[in-house]
């Protein structure tokens, strides 16, 4: 009974800490959007915490053409991939 109450409240922890992750990339890719300014100091965290991520796969992405950047595009996809697979949500 407790290994199904740790699994389930891993999976619940995992599943809120994707979702939150996949709506900071959200928040990033549409900064220009809205108009913030990412290197004021109140929004300074969002670049810190999505660049890894995003420069990596910059990095393993072909060279698309155009200015569109496929790397939050790609980043969402994959992160819920992994939301649903891991915790089925």
């Amino acid at each position: 009974m407790q290994a199904v109450y740790v699994r389930t409240v891993f999976g619940t922890l995992l599943g809120s800490a994707l979702t939150l992750y996949m709506m900071v990339i959200l928040l990033r890719w549409t900064a220009s959007w809205l108009e913030l300014d990412l290197h004021s100091p109140r929004w300074k965290w969002i670049p810190r915490a999505t660049d890894p991520l995003l420069h990596w796969l910059r990095r393993i992405l072909p060279p698309m053409g155009g200015t569109f950047d496929w790397a939050p595009a790609a980043a969402l996809l994959g992160l819920w991939v992994i939301r649903v697979a891991c915790v089925g949500y």
